[in-house]
């Protein structure tokens, strides 16, 4: 299994436990799914429930969440359009520095995917939600929740030359 850390904070962000799929050599797009968590029970993982489980309402006790922020401890922020490109104008500086460093072949290539990409984000930008790494580092990644055509299917987006793989 491979898991997926933040080059900045060394976070945990994801793993290729979830189905990914890289998009334009610049990000990863995870699909994830709501789940229903009951207060002191194993967790729900959306299989089709038994007949005497078939009510819609969640149990007293019971939340929804999203499995990969539940699993990875992400943490939900805000931004409106204007903050968001400060903070990105500062993120990519500080991944293009850490590339620099680790692996000077790639900063090209970010710099002109990255560019590419953040103008799809910010043509979509009121379609998404924010989510930061379980230590809540302003420095580190924001990851982007969205989701699919059907408005339904829940993804996040995150920058690929901003994660390190490390093999579990």
């Amino acid at each position: 299994m491979l898991l997926y850390k933040d080059i900045i904070t060394d976070d945990e962000l994801f793993s290729d436990a979830f189905p990914l799929k890289e998009i334009d050599g610049i990000v990863y797009e995870v699909d994830c799914q709501m789940l229903t968590i009951k207060a002191g029970a194993d967790v729900d993982i959306g299989a089709n429930p038994s007949a005497e489980d078939q009510d819609d309402a969640l149990e007293e006790g019971s939340t929804q969440v999203n499995n990969v922020v539940h699993s990875f401890r992400l943490q939900s922020t805000s931004f409106d359009k204007k903050s968001y490109l400060t903070y990105l104008k500062g993120y990519m500086k500080a991944v293009k520095e850490e590339l620099a460093k680790t692996d000077p072949s790639k900063v090209e290539e970010f710099e002109k995917g990255a560019a590419a990409y953040a103008k799809k984000i910010i043509a979509g930008f009121k379609d998404y939600e924010f989510y930061t790494s379980e230590s809540m580092n302003p420095d580190g990644m924001v990851a982007l929740l969205n989701y699919r055509k059907d408005g339904v299917t829940p993804y996040f987006t995150f920058w690929k030359h901003g994660t390190l793989t490390q093999k579990l």
